[in-house]
């Protein structure tokens, strides 16, 4: 970073740091900010980029502090979130937690965290939210309650072998508007290749959120409506659309055996279709764009050879052209991840100061540089990656969100088994739809049900 940009930095610190000085330790003092919840392109940028910037302008601040970076590369999803709870509860953990929006209901709700206006009571006067819209800002907050500073959001497509759809005599534009053209596209590359997995549809427990997120909610869409009903404040648990997702599994998984059945039961179902993806052995595969920017890149989970001239994506059709949620033709859905100061942390002043200096414009747009993606700020726009500027342009508009209510997680986690029972041959889809209601309504209560119409 240029040293005139490094001083204008340190301004803005030191204006912060008067601000917050009861938090702070002594000018002679040196203390410890831990972060972990980070890895791949993100964990090089705050060990090369933000650890040694930011050292640089506390202690220049008067207000020393060393960066603590805990990997966490090696643990993700269920595995973390437990790790969080455990620490949380003893009274320990990180000061600075990498967060998954979805999970913040759960952890407030059990008292595991403390939103932002009680650590740090002067958050709001961070110049960066006026960059932020408020949409991304809610990724990281909760009953009306800020609880840590948004990394941005996402969106879902069908990632596609360029190779394995031209063999199969699909067009290079092939776009599918429907299920039924899907459905086609998967059928002419399992005729034309044998060896070759058509379509991956997320499914089972074993996957956990990537279950709901990547597979159920984006067919669930394109049949209509989403899981909840924001309108009339409640779960859908029988409609048409649902049975007709399921049906849409039953197709894929057992009926025709588009998609490969044994990756979903599995443990470890989600690394062996994204490594046989990045090998060639897959033609469509659902999945957030980090599979774009995390998996398959040179250093990444599973690299894929020559990946941006045979990569690319389309989007998810509706069911029927019109027949998607808010009669769309095609359907995403967003998450977002993002940080939160932990409420035991002796240095909740510091650990604030280090998020807003990562968060700040020019270290952020350090990130897009390694990594381009669709980041919380509106002035770090994403360059240098077509596919991502495609994907912003093209995708992001037709998004929606998971309601961040406590109860999802438990409804999410019917809902995964809802479609290995399907996938298992265990149940048909009315039954599985009807063991689905059931629990669902046994979850959230029978006023907080809706039930439409279905013709089974």
């Amino acid at each position: 970073m240029k040293r005139s940009s490094l001083m204008r930095l340190c301004a803005a610190a030191l204006m912060m740091l008067m601000a917050l000085s009861a938090g702070f330790a002594a000018a002679q003092d040196s203390v410890t900010v831990s972060i972990t919840g980070v890895g791949g392109p993100e964990l090089q940028w705050i060990t090369e980029t933000i650890k040694p910037g930011f050292e640089a302008m506390m202690t220049e601040a008067g207000t020393p502090v060393t960066v603590e970076i805990i990997d966490s590369s090696n643990i993700s999803g269920a595995d973390l979130k437990q790790q969080y709870v455990l620490d949380l509860n003893a009274g320990a953990g990180a000061d600075v937690m990498g967060f998954d929006g979805f999970w913040l209901p759960e952890f407030v709700d059990a008292g595991l965290l403390k939103p932002l206006s009680e650590i740090v009571p002067t958050y709001t006067e961070w110049e960066g939210w006026a960059q932020i819209p408020t949409n991304i800002q809610s990724i990281m907050g909760y009953a009306g309650e800020q609880y840590g500073m948004p990394r941005g959001t996402d969106a879902r497509v069908i990632w596609v072998n360029t190779e394995i759809l031209a063999a199969a005599g699909l067009p290079a534009d092939w776009q599918p508007t429907s299920w039924a053209e899907l459905l086609d596209g998967a059928r002419a590359i399992k005729s034309s290749q044998p060896d070759v997995t058509p379509l991956q549809l997320n499914a089972g427990m074993a996957m956990g959120e990537a279950t709901t997120l990547q597979g159920y909610l984006m067919a669930l869409l394109g049949a209509g409506h989403h899981i909840y009903d924001f309108e009339q404040g409640k779960w859908i648990v029988r409609s048409q659309a649902i049975l007709d997702t399921l049906s849409l599994y039953s197709t894929i998984y057992n009926q025709e055996a588009l998609g490969e059945a044994r990756w979903q039961l599995a443990q470890n179902g989600r690394n062996l279709s994204f490594e046989a993806f990045s090998l060639g052995q897959v033609g469509m595969l659902i999945e957030g764009d980090f599979f774009w920017r995390s998996i398959l890149i040179e250093g990444g989970d599973f690299p894929m050879e020559n990946r941006d001239e045979r990569v690319s994506f389309v989007r998810m059709p509706a069911q029927e052209p019109g027949m998607g949620i808010n009669g769309q033709d095609f359907v995403t859905a967003s998450g977002g991840t993002g940080f939160v100061v932990n409420g035991n942390s002796q240095h909740p002043a510091e650990a604030w100061a280090l998020l807003t200096y990562m968060y700040s414009k020019e270290p952020l747009a350090a990130l897009q540089a390694i990594q381009p993606r669709i980041r919380a700020r509106l002035d770090v726009p994403v360059t240098g990656d077509a596919i991502m500027t495609q994907m912003v342009e093209e995708v992001l508009p037709l998004t929606v969100i998971r309601p961040q209510l406590p109860e999802y997680n438990a409804v999410s986690e019917q809902a995964r088994l809802m479609t290995e029972r399907i996938v298992s041959g265990e149940m048909s889809p009315v039954e599985a739809m009807e063991a689905y209601a059931v629990a669902v309504t046994e979850i959230v209560g029978t006023e907080n049900i809706l039930d439409l119409p279905f013709s089974s």
